[in-house]
């Protein structure tokens, strides 16, 4: 396969820090790659680099010309003053830039100019494209394409964005995570869309069920250097803790070798011959390779959580409405000890509303809330902390504590306990604006747990964090010795903390199911299939009671009676394709054929639907 892009000792520093020296790599056409590192070590900066909004301090970076390359951005950028169909369609294809004339044309009803376009569409056969991206953009959640980009959220600014970089259509995208501020039905119909399409990919996620499904290359970025590893994250991990092993085994290896070659060099004469300076430039090797520190520096978290007594929060009966949106219908919970609950629904169906709520800082239109006498709330929010960006690190800690009390009862200072979350002291006192966007997001977790909460409420708290910090921000959660309840669209997040879920099914109704993601998701499957079986036979039964017209010919009829088993076989067999790409056991050249038969099938459904629809509608039924 081709490479479409080839990267050559490439290095890159910000001042005293050194992201990446000498790093190599090239990506094939159909790969998709995964590119993982820990927070402040150069990911966004490496793909800014890759995509021309940075430079690099030496190397070479190649494209491979005539293809298409796309870019989504972690901090993607607007004009204001335009709208969302003018965002999505600000494109060079020329297919697009016939819908956006299309779509101003019905803005502004200029009836000739619509015939006239409608006209090149039709003869081009281009409405189908049309339906594609609206279908696309619905499936981001967006419907009014009228509407200003200043009155958008950041998440829905995002959502924006990556539906640009889809609807171009490109031969080659990079993503700076793609699934924040998505929810899990579009994050699972993403996943879906890239496994199923030939689209070549380097993304950076720290959605770890989504680089499983999606990826089958995973490049980490690790002391400096990269490594590659030809598979899934499942395979990336087994491998890598390989790696790390037999990294540890040599410079134990070479400890013990350097203490035998430190005795020879304190007894070694000055003057010393051809082989003894081959000796002492070994022993120099030696010591280096020594030198290597290949344990995980990972974040610490052991702060103890304030007494819980028996009573921790009642609600009763609440009501809210917004902008004749409602809510919360009638809802009512006592929240029990040590109880860990994960919050599921679409974004803008109440979630961080609900949590605004519970915590008071908003009042429910009807109802009541109480909380016990020794509940202290601990509240990461979505917005993250409005941290001043000219403060020091170390300065944002201690405004708040100087001292904070572990679990086991001793007591450290701001200082250490920044060290606990990978801040040294010269990190600590840098200036906040210094920081990458995870190390901001990590320093206001760090913010959150120090004052010692029994009850944390953690709204997206996975957005911008590596995956080393969730690792161990899910062991810390799952001893946590109070309440947590958790606001997040990582699945695989859930999974690990929760033991039951609420989920807002729409209109204020919030459903209390005993379990995690996975049980909830695996149980709403069987009951939307147990909800077609029995719609199904009510579909059977409208031809008897209407007066049909038979205009079929004999071979027409005879299609038209098999073309539905036909169809529902595919749809089987997709089913089992979709279901081995999710097992996570298949090999990366399995993954690139089952991925390529899935587009296969369902091209061929689309194909034998649309003719049974006309068969139908020719018959009468």
């Amino acid at each position: 396969m081709s490479a479409l892009l080839e990267v050559e000792g490439l290095s890159k520093a910000i001042g005293d820090l050194e992201l990446f020296s000498d790093i190599t790599f090239s990506i094939a056409e159909g790969e998709k790659t995964g590119l993982i590192a820990k927070n402040g070590t150069g990911k966004t900066t490496l793909l800014n680099i890759l995509t021309s909004n940075d430079s690099q301090d030496s190397g070479t970076i190649k494209y491979l010309p005539d293809r298409k390359y796309g870019y989504l951005s972690q901090t993607p950028e607007f004009k204001e003053d335009q709208k969302i169909i003018e965002a999505v369609f600000n494109t060079e294809n020329t297919t697009l830039q016939l819908l956006k004339e299309y779509e101003s044309a019905i803005e502004s009803n200029n009836s000739s100019e619509i015939e006239r376009l409608s006209i090149i569409l039709d003869n081009n056969k281009l409405w189908d494209y049309e339906n594609r991206i609206r279908q696309l953009l619905s499936q981001l959640n967006i419907h009014n394409l009228n509407q200003p980009i200043s009155e958008l959220s950041g998440g829905q600014k995002r959502r924006i964005a990556l539906a640009t970089a889809l609807i171009d259509e490109p031969d080659f995208l990079i993503l700076d995570e793609p699934t924040n501020h998505l929810d899990i039905e579009a994050i699972a119909w993403l996943e879906n869309y890239l496994t199923r399409t030939n689209i070549t990919l380097l993304m950076v996620t720290h959605d770890r069920y989504f680089l499983d499904r999606v990826c089958n290359e995973i490049i980490e970025l690790d002391n400096k250097q990269l490594y590659r590893y030809k598979g899934n994250y499942s395979y990336f991990l087994r491998k890598r803790q390989e790696r790390i092993e037999l990294q540890i085994k040599e410079v134990e290896k070479a400890e013990n070798l350097l203490r035998k070659e430190e005795d020879w060099m304190r007894r070694m004469p000055k003057a010393r011959g051809t082989k003894a300076k081959y000796r002492i430039d070994n022993y120099y090797d030696l010591k280096d390779k020594a030198s290597k520190n290949y344990n995980e520096d990972n974040v610490k978290i052991n702060v103890k959580g304030g007494r819980i007594g028996s009573k921790i929060l009642v609600a009763k009966d609440l009501d809210f409405s917004w902008d004749s949106v409602k809510y919360l219908d009638n809802f009512s919970y006592t929240f029990n000890r040590f109880e860990k609950i994960g919050i599921l629904g679409k974004n803008g169906c109440g979630k961080s509303t609900f949590l605004n709520i519970l915590t008071q800082q908003l009042s429910p239109d009807k109802g009541t809330i109480e909380t016990g006498e020794t509940i202290k709330f601990g509240f990461y929010e979505q917005k993250g902390m409005d941290f001043d960006d000219n403060m020091k690190v170390l300065d944002a800690v201690t405004d708040i504590a100087e001292t904070i009390k572990l679990a086991d009862g001793s007591v450290i200072t701001a200082s250490q306990f920044l060290n606990h979350f990978l801040f040294p002291p010269q990190r600590q006192h840098d200036l906040i604006y210094k920081l990458s966007g995870g190390e901001k997001r990590r320093l206001y977790l760090c913010t959150v747990l120090m004052q010692n909460p029994n009850f944390l409420i953690l709204d997206e708290p996975t957005n911008d964090l590596d995956i080393a910090t969730l690792e161990v921000l899910e062991d810390y959660l799952s001893e946590f010795a109070g309440c947590v309840m958790v606001v997040s669209h990582d699945r695989y997040f859930l999974d690990e903390i929760v033991d039951h879920v609420f989920v807002f099914e729409g209109e204020g109704k919030i459903k209390d199911f005993p379990g995690n993601y996975s049980q909830y998701f695996e149980w709403k499957q069987e009951q939307d299939k147990i909800k077609q079986r029995e719609a199904q036979p009510v579909k059977k039964e409208k031809p008897k009671s209407a007066p049909t017209t038979k205009k079929l010919t004999y071979k027409e009829k005879l299609e038209y009676e098999t073309l539905e088993k036909e169809i529902a076989d595919l749809e089987e067999e997709k089913s089992k394709i979709e279901e081995l790409l999710n097992s996570g056991t298949l090999t990366p050249d399995e993954l690139v054929e089952k991925s390529n038969n899935i587009a296969t099938l369902m091209d061929q459904i689309d194909e034998k639907t649309m003719r049974w629809m006309e068969l139908a509608e020719k018959s009468g039924e």
